[in-house]
């Protein structure tokens, strides 16, 4: 589900998981961009155990809660069709710089925000800097670390998994004393996270041609790479419904069990995107182990979507999928990298330019569904969303042959 690498990289013998894949052996340079990976990752869960908290206090609807994902997503959308235009020119560390810098403003500025609206606001913000931030980490890895790009990959989907866990545990922990120390939280730990980048990252190469706002638009023209691209958009109904509605279904947890479960969910999808994935795919191959975690997500949505008020279950299925979607994760991140016979920077802001609608769509969407018709109703959706995109990936899979 995420950006992928940046540069004019070579694929052969390099665009496949294979189980021996050493990622740990790195430069520090390579764990400083790794370790501002997690932190950013972790603005993505970070306000979920916050939600229901932020509703209350500021006299908010869950609808117009969920609009912190939305602007958020939905910059990140567009952000994505002008990434590969300033890396090209600036280069990505200046790129990675530029997009930490404008997440500890933004992130800082969200926690003094007096109302929802201001939030949604900052979230914008916050998002067209995660935008420059994720679609050039990948690129930094690749070109100083020594895993080769599978490696670079499953470190990059760790950090996914470390920062999407640890997001809703610190969120918790510091939304407990108040809703804003979260948002207070990230801006210090960028900060760090900044000043390391600037002191450790040397060396990394300007991609070898400059790229246009057109490039990603054209780029959706690959049967391939626009098929997992609509699954994506699809899939990330089932994905944002989960994670961010979610914590309306849990009214008996205050913000430390929140995230205390989706902390859960997080370790599981750190573990299966590094260990697991790569194991099934070189056995059952990228293609239908993809079909089955979309087949096994539904599923689990479905268990949700039918016994919602049962929160002991709700919790267990939430913890469960993690395993499902860090398997899933990692296997469309590949996949996109050898999806187009076109360079990575470009296919990843395309993939990521349609996925990224879904992500802003969804959690407003199941806000209004789950409030003004039934809490089962946002789950059911997600369901047919993932099973949508499974249909979409299985009609495209003759141009998909490659990954």
């Amino acid at each position: 589900m995420n950006p992928t690498t940046e540069g004019n990289l070579s694929r052969a013998g390099h665009g496949h998981l294979t189980p021996g894949t050493n990622i740990w052996r790195q430069p520090l340079a390579v764990w400083a961009v790794a370790f501002a990976c997690v932190i950013a990752f972790m603005g993505l869960g970070l306000v979920d155990p916050i939600l229901p908290e932020i509703g209350k206090q500021l006299g908010a609807t869950p609808a117009q809660v969920e609009l912190l994902f939305t602007s958020y997503n939905s910059v990140m959308a567009l952000a994505m069709l002008i990434t590969g235009v300033i890396s090209s020119r600036f280069g990505p560390k200046t790129t990675l710089l530029t997009g930490l810098f404008l997440i500890v403003g933004f992130s800082y500025l969200s926690g003094h925000s007096p109302s929802v609206w201001w939030i949604v606001g900052f979230r914008a913000g916050w998002g067209l800097g995660n935008a420059m931030f994720i679609a050039t980490a990948l690129a930094a890895i690749v070109a100083a670390g020594t895993a080769g790009t599978a490696g670079s990959v499953i470190l990059y989907e760790a950090a996914l998994g470390l920062g999407i866990s640890c997001g809703p545990l610190l969120g918790g922990a510091l939304g407990s004393h108040s809703w804003r120390w979260p948002f207070y939280g990230v801006s210090v730990l960028m900060a760090f996270a900044f000043i390391a980048i600037a002191i450790l990252l040397r060396g990394v190469p300007k991609p070898q041609h400059r790229t246009s706002v057109m490039d990603p638009l054209r780029a959706l023209s690959h049967r391939g790479l626009l098929s997992i691209g609509v699954m994506a958009l699809l899939y990330n109904f089932g994905f944002f419904t989960l994670l961010a509605y979610t914590p309306y279904v849990l009214p008996k947890l205050n913000a430390h069990g929140i995230g205390f479960v989706f902390f859960g969910w997080g370790v599981l999808l750190a573990i299966c995107s590094v260990f697991v994935a790569p194991r099934l795919a070189a056995r059952f191959g990228t293609l239908k182990t993809t079909y089955a975690m979309l087949v096994l997500i539904a599923l689990d949505l479905l268990a949700i979507a039918i016994f919602t008020e049962y929160q002991t279950v709700v919790i267990i299925a939430v913890i469960v999928c993690g395993a499902f979607l860090g398997i899933n994760n990692t296997l469309v991140t590949t996949g996109v990298m050898n999806a187009a016979p076109i360079e990575r920077s470009t296919a990843s802001a395309a993939y990521s330019f349609v996925r990224f609608i879904g992500s802003a769509i969804a959690p407003w969407l199941a806000g209004k569904l789950g409030t003004q018709i039934s809490p089962h109703l946002p789950y059911y959706v997600g369901t047919a969303g993932v099973l949508l995109g499974l249909w979409v990936l299985f009609s495209g899979r003759r141009f998909l042959q490659s990954i």
